[in-house]
Order: C-alpha cells, then structure tokens, then sequence
C-alpha cells in the first residue's frame, strides 16, 4: 500500500526505530527522537544496498518517489553524492566490460 502525506504526518516515535513502506523499494525509516529519513532498496550485483534520500519533511513524498526512480537536476535530491558516485561507478564497470575482453578477429 503506498503512503499518505497524512500517514508520514502521523508518524510518532516509538521506543525502537520502525519502518512504513511505500511501493517500489521506498520506505522511511521512524526514529525514536522523531526523526523521519528516506531509504530507497534496491538490489544491485545481487546484493540489497540502501540508498540515503534524506529527512521528511525537507525531501517530500513526491521528491522522494521521484529520487528513487532518476534524481532532477533541479530537485533538492540533486545534490546527493552518492547518485553521482553510483553513476560513476556504473559508467567505470560498463567501460571495464567492454574493454576487458579483446574483439575477435579471426571469424
């Protein structure tokens, strides 16, 4: 079920830290002070990384449903360096490939 404005509002902090899921990997994650802070799952080399989207409600629900799929430029969620570190490493590990292996020739 995806999440409501209302719902992220109505949020209170409980003695542990516990999480409300949206769809497509988007969930935020309730402190026990109050702090509410966006993650985004997904998989990648077959391993479940977690992805920093920042604090509710200076990222809104809208910016974060939108910074899991492909950050704006414009956006406040353009400014976080780990979507241009990943980009980066992506550009690296496809180039790596390739021109790892060497063309063949001989047909």
């Amino acid at each position: 079920m995806a999440l409501s404005d209302t719902a992220l509002r109505n949020a209170k902090p409980q003695a542990t830290k516990y999480k409300l899921y949206d769809d497509g990997g988007l969930l935020v994650v309730v402190t026990p002070t109050g702090g509410k802070l966006w993650r985004f799952k997904y998989r990648f080399g077959g391993a479940e990384k977690q992805l920093s989207l920042g604090g509710y409600p200076d990222v809104s629900l809208k910016d974060a449903r939108g910074g899991a799929t492909k950050p704006d430029p414009l956006s406040p969620m353009a400014s976080i360096p780990v979507w241009r570190r990943r980009e980066g490493r992506l550009l690296r590990q496809l180039k790596q490939q390739t021109h790892s292996r060497p063309l063949r020739t001989n047909l």
